[in-house]
């Protein structure tokens, strides 16, 4: 049985500096009121001089690099322990055609690179990086688009299709990622039009399913009735979610009832709920389980076993983010399993929602900080005692 408590293999890559600078940064992050000041005052910290200091620190825990050359350092390291890389060109929020445009050719750029590397196993993107939010929070509450809008509208229709035939035309399985709940509804139909065209023969497309929503479970239920309906494979990364604090704020300011779960146990069940059905419909789909969760990577390896699955089927994959849950991405790496790191890169400006959003993670999560310092302690004592 694999044990995720075996720090010398989940600390394997990191140096006894590596493992101090990661210990301050969890410590910082731990506290709910230095995130805080991060987040509101994350901007103006870099606009008056301070990005080398966030480049050293929580930018190099938790990002690549500023540029795809950057990540190749990373790659390689992660390859040493087989365990592959998601490329993430993290920008995101963009209003203007231009942005679309340059993200539209960085992420094509990121299938050509993983076309030639077998380390990188998945790409990924937002749908906010090429197209207006607006027009997708518009589209997906049904809004009537001017005729100007609908010409945008299918600007983005175009950009992502471009991106998804040149994922089939390169074999690359790729990401479309999971956003706000009110502009989900235009991901998933971007990712279902899509997944019917390029899915036919292998899953190359992947939707992102967040399940700390509610009905969120539902709608994978949905998506692969309508994938074995029309005779195509359903891509699923299972998620418990990145917008937790957003969604709530949102929905009491509102005044609508948040469609996030009340508690983390309805979470917790609806995720493996989620692997449950993936697993045991397996020849309809492949899986990425995300999760930073010890049961549910168990769950799934029971579940594997059990359905005599084998650890190196392509058709499931771990993932965690870098920077995060080593314990559990190189335990299962040195155990035959699949797994790739979340390797988010781009200007440290850019990526500053991305880490914002992985800070207060840290901190919304009950006992994950917490979880981190621990093992990383168990580490430098198991280290120290060496000597």
């Amino acid at each position: 049985m694999i044990s995720f408590n075996n720090t010398e293999n989940a600390f394997k890559a990191k140096t006894n500096s590596g493992l101090v600078q990661s210990y301050w940064i969890f410590k910082i992050i731990s506290n709910p009121l230095m995130v805080k000041l991060g987040a509101k005052f994350g901007p103006l910290a870099l606009s008056i001089g301070f990005k080398k200091l966030i480049k050293k620190t929580i930018f190099k825990q938790f990002v690549g690099g500023e540029n795809i050359h950057d990540c190749e350092l990373t790659i390689a390291q992660l390859a040493k322990y087989n365990i592959g890389t998601i490329l993430d060109y993290s920008v995101e929020g963009k209003e203007n055609e231009k942005d679309f445009d340059h993200c539209l050719k960085e992420t094509l750029e990121t299938i050509q690179k993983a076309k030639k590397n077998k380390n990188i196993p998945f790409c990924v993107f937002k749908i906010t990086g090429i197209a207006r939010f607006e027009i997708l929070e518009k589209v997906s509450s049904k809004i009537p688009l001017s005729t100007d809008e609908e010409n945008e509208w299918q600007r983005v229709k175009n950009r992502v299709n471009k991106i998804c035939l040149s994922a089939l035309e390169n074999n690359q399985a790729i990401f479309i990622d999971a956003e706000e709940s009110w502009i989900q509804n235009a991901i998933d139909y971007l990712a279902n039009t899509n997944m019917l065209i390029c899915n036919k023969s292998k899953t190359i497309i992947y939707n992102t399913f967040q399940l700390y929503h509610t009905e969120k479970l539902n709608h994978l239920i949905e998506s692969l009735n309508k994938a074995k309906t029309n005779g195509y494979h359903l891509g699923a990364k299972l998620v418990r979610g990145a917008y937790m604090e957003k969604e709530r704020a949102r929905a009491l300011e509102m005044n609508y009832q948040s469609p996030i779960h009340k508690n983390k146990q309805e979470c917790d069940k609806d995720f493996d709920e989620a692997i449950n059905l993936s697993i045991n419909n397996i020849d309809n789909m492949a899986i990425c389980a995300g999760t930073h969760n010890e049961n549910s990577s168990t769950l799934l390896i029971n579940l594997m076993q059990q359905k005599n699955i084998s650890p190196s089927d392509k058709r499931v994959y771990f993932s965690q983010l870098l920077g995060m849950s080593d314990h559990i991405s190189y335990n299962l790496s040195l155990n035959g399993y699949n797994v790739a790191k979340y390797v988010p890169y781009g200007p440290v400006k850019e990526v500053l929602p991305y880490l914002i959003r992985r800070a207060q993670e840290n901190t919304s999560v009950k006992g994950q900080t917490g979880r981190e310092l621990n093992l990383i302690i168990k580490e430098k004592e198991r280290r120290s005692n060496l000597k």
